[in-house]
């Protein structure tokens, strides 16, 4: 098994706000990306497990939200982790697009 993919990305919305913008993040996030599709998504408490499934290839982790970041951590299949670059930095551009503070 390959090393976890994590990427912390930071907020200024305190845990709660963060955390409700990323419950309706992962479904709008599919209809961006056509070939990803979510097989899993629940919470437990500020943490939410998931399993999702691109190029026929299934991949898990988990969102734990806190006061001021989140912290994604996701286990990419062999076949993806040639991607694991491109998945990071969209991670983060996702993840800093959901959470940027709006006045």
């Amino acid at each position: 098994m390959s090393a976890p993919l994590v990427v912390s990305i930071p907020h200024s919305l305190g845990r709660e706000e963060a955390a409700r913008r990323l419950k309706t993040g992962l479904t709008r996030a599919t209809t961006n990306v056509p070939m990803l599709k979510v097989d899993e998504e629940r919470w437990d408490g500020d943490r939410m497990i998931f399993r999702v499934r691109a190029m026929g290839q299934a991949a898990s982790g988990h969102v734990d939200v806190a006061e001021d970041h989140v912290t994604v951590e996701v286990v990419l299949p062999w076949l993806l982790q040639r991607f694991a670059e491109v998945a990071q930095a969209a991670i983060k551009s996702r993840g800093n697009l959901l959470l940027a503070k709006k006045s």
